[in-house]
Parts: structure tokens; C-alpha cells; sequence
């Protein structure tokens, strides 16, 4: 249980870094983490940080820019409304210009 726990805080320190108006995906957050199959493990952590504020957890999507993560936000919207309010056009579940606002780790962190 441990590693995951350090695993998380890796997710979570690596989330902290998306810059307002910008959004990642799971997956380019697990391959820069050296775990490119842990995708699924990203969106755990995504959705166990709903409590700590300080973790922007409505920035992170699929790799497709749907917000599949939406519905362990509280409320019906909050993660579409969070992501409008950082100017993000959000339609039907699904971001718009997705490699316009699209951030990359691996060009951002080191």
C-alpha cells in the first residue's frame, strides 16, 4: 500500500505544476512518471484528491479531452464550470482546441 501512496504524491506533485488554463491527461502524466501503463492509476489518485484543494484535479482528462472524471467532482458540472472559468470551452463533455491547451510535462517539468 505504500507505493501507492508514493505513487499518488508523485501524481499529485506533477498535477500541482498544470498551469491555469491548461489541462493534461492521464496518461501523459503516468509516462512522465516513468509508468506509461498506470493511466489508470493517475485517474485513482485524481479522483482520491477531491479534498485537498491545493490539487487541480478538474485539469486532468483523457487523452481524448473528455472529462471522464467529472462525476467525482461534487455537483453536476463543477469540473466543466472549473475548467470554464480558466477559459476552457468545454462541449458536450469534451474539451475544445484539446492540443491548444493541451500541457505536456515532459516539455514543462525538469
Amino acid at each position: 500500500m505504500e507505493t501507492s501512496g508514493n505513487f499518488f504524491e508523485k501524481v499529485y506533485e506533477v498535477a500541482k505544476q498544470i498551469p491555469f488554463g491548461r489541462v493534461t491527461s492521464y496518461g501523459a502524466i503516468a509516462k512522465y512518471l516513468g509508468t506509461a501503463k498506470s493511466a489508470r492509476m493517475v485517474g485513482w489518485a485524481m479522483n482520491a484528491s477531491h479534498n485537498n484543494a491545493d490539487i487541480p484535479a478538474h485539469r486532468v482528462v483523457n487523452r481524448n479531452g473528455l472529462l471522464t472524471g467529472k462525476f467525482h467532482f461534487d455537483g453536476t458540472n463543477l469540473m466543466q464550470q472549473l475548467l470554464e472559468s480558466e477559459g476552457i470551452v468545454v462541449k458536450e463533455n469534451q474539451i475544445q482546441n484539446f492540443h491548444t491547451v493541451f500541457w505536456d510535462p515532459f516539455k514543462e517539468l525538469d
